[in-house]
């Protein structure tokens, strides 16, 4: 197939794509038309149905993979797509790996060095609650392994939380070995927990949209409510060894109007805070200087980073 950041204008096209978005529109003229976003793993573009009754544009919904066959065509500056004729595909026509946004790490090395982060924790309760979620809930793996860890900003393609979550993980069992004030077993574990509610916050992947549980409650305190639902159920489970991963993950964020339900009010939190904000926003920078790989020079006001951003130069 032909991905989409390699075509150009003057292309035909004859490729499958997912369906991300579809809207009936009517032209300054009353003429119907569908206006629709295709996207592959490099990106989306604007594609235009000119003529929706067209007895070759079968019926198709958001979120179906449809092979295309149209024009690539250059509108305002902009790539756009004029569709002649589509065709829903079924399952086993294509490979959603090349649809979908992927983590450039390979998942399975991933997973595994995060089991063995586990395996290095000695208190027995922890242990037991991050092997509840990890080891032996086969269907939060599933979910954990697959989700991204935001919709947008940082980390938003398949593997994404697990990505963040590891670094974040070795992030802080870095600051363990520089302050050894810090409880590893504590602070690990809440690493390891903090963007759990991600996976019912965030919709899997085509969509990776928010579900209303995420719009109503939000990933932190869902996140702490897991928790707690899994502590229930481990035996003698120390009260305040919970009180402490709970209010770890409700502070990760830091600042009220960072959407932290709390403030870090133990060390370990205030060190998950910075492990997760120093993870975001150089994970942030990459992705933009990654998708402006071509432009050495400024590249415009962030405003994450209020700043206005450029690629490093070493001459």
């Amino acid at each position: 197939m032909k991905y989409i950041k390699d075509l150009k204008e003057g292309d035909r096209i004859f490729d499958i794509y997912l369906c991300k978005h579809k809207q009936a529109a009517v032209t300054k003229n009353g003429k119907p038309y569908e206006s629709v976003i295709l996207q592959d793993k490099t990106g989306t573009i604007d594609a235009k149905i000119w003529e929706p009754n067209n007895p070759g544009i079968n019926e198709y919904n958001p979120l179906d993979y449809i092979e295309v066959y149209g024009d690539v065509n250059n509108f305002q500056g902009a790539l756009q797509i004029s569709v002649k004729r589509i065709r829903v595909c079924r399952e086993g026509e294509y490979n959603p790996a090349d649809y979908l946004p992927v983590s450039s790490k390979n998942i399975d090395t991933m997973y595994e060095e995060l089991l063995g982060l586990i395996k290095s924790i000695q208190n027995t309760y922890l242990r037991q609650l991050l092997e509840s979620f990890f080891v032996k809930d086969a269907a939060f793996v599933k979910a954990f392994r697959n989700s991204s860890a935001a919709k947008t900003v940082h980390h938003g393609f398949v593997g994404g939380l697990l990505e963040h979550t590891l670094s974040v993980t070795k992030l802080c069992d870095y600051y363990c070995t520089v302050y050894p004030i810090l409880k590893r077993d504590l602070l690990l574990t809440a690493a390891m927990c903090h963007d759990i509610g991600k996976t019912r916050e965030i919709s899997a992947f085509p969509e990776n949209d928010y579900t209303d549980d995420g719009q109503l409650l939000g990933h932190i305190v869902m996140g702490s409510q897991m928790v707690a639902e899994r502590a229930a159920k481990i035996e003698g489970f120390p009260h305040g060894l919970l009180t402490q991963v709970q209010h770890c993950i409700l502070a990760h964020h830091g600042k009220y109007e960072y959407g932290s339900p709390k403030i870090p009010a133990i060390i370990e939190a205030v060190a998950l805070n910075y492990a997760d904000d120093t993870d975001a926003k150089l994970e942030t920078f990459k992705e933009i200087l990654e998708n402006n790989s071509d432009n050495s020079g400024w590249l415009g006001y962030n405003r994450l980073f209020e700043s206005n951003l450029r690629a490093t130069r070493l001459s």
